[in-house]
């Protein structure tokens, strides 16, 4: 009996475990081993801010506490961006903005961890490229 106890405690955690928790999440992503934010971010075309924002009760401010297995989301309903652009050696607000069709004001309502100068954009950072406004509201995580 106290296998059979034992083995549906572990199921429900796994099951509990395999998701996010992030209400309204849209897309996740299972963390892989040597996963980090930006990386993640680039390839699951979600924002550097997006992913930790979303995340913000499981991922610390420096996001070296993901873990092989875990489940996290990369977007909620109605505020995912998934139009995004790496930044690389030499990029600006200006340029990024350009490229992509966007005004420099909506690239940084669309990313409001980039202070008004563009001057603490790092290269790697995966900045949101939309041509609408995605409504963030603090606190989607659960």
């Amino acid at each position: 009996m106290f296998s059979y106890v034992a083995a549906l405690v572990a199921v429900a955690a796994i099951a509990v475990h395999a998701q996010s928790g992030v209400a309204n999440c849209d897309r996740e992503y299972v963390v892989q081993s040597g996963d980090f934010c930006d990386e993640i971010s680039a390839a699951q075309n979600v924002s550097t801010f997006q992913l930790a924002e979303v995340n913000s009760a499981v991922i610390d401010p420096l996001c070296d506490n993901l873990f092989p297995g875990e489940t996290i989301c990369l977007g909620v309903t109605g505020q995912d961006c998934d139009v995004v652009h790496v930044v690389a050696e030499g990029d600006n607000c200006i340029a990024i903005a350009a490229n992509a069709s966007i005004t420099e004001s909506l690239l940084l309502t669309n990313n409001p961890n980039v202070n008004a100068e563009c001057s603490n954009i790092g290269i790697g950072e995966v900045l949101c490229t939309a041509n609408v406004t995605i409504p963030y509201t603090p606190s989607t995580a659960a």
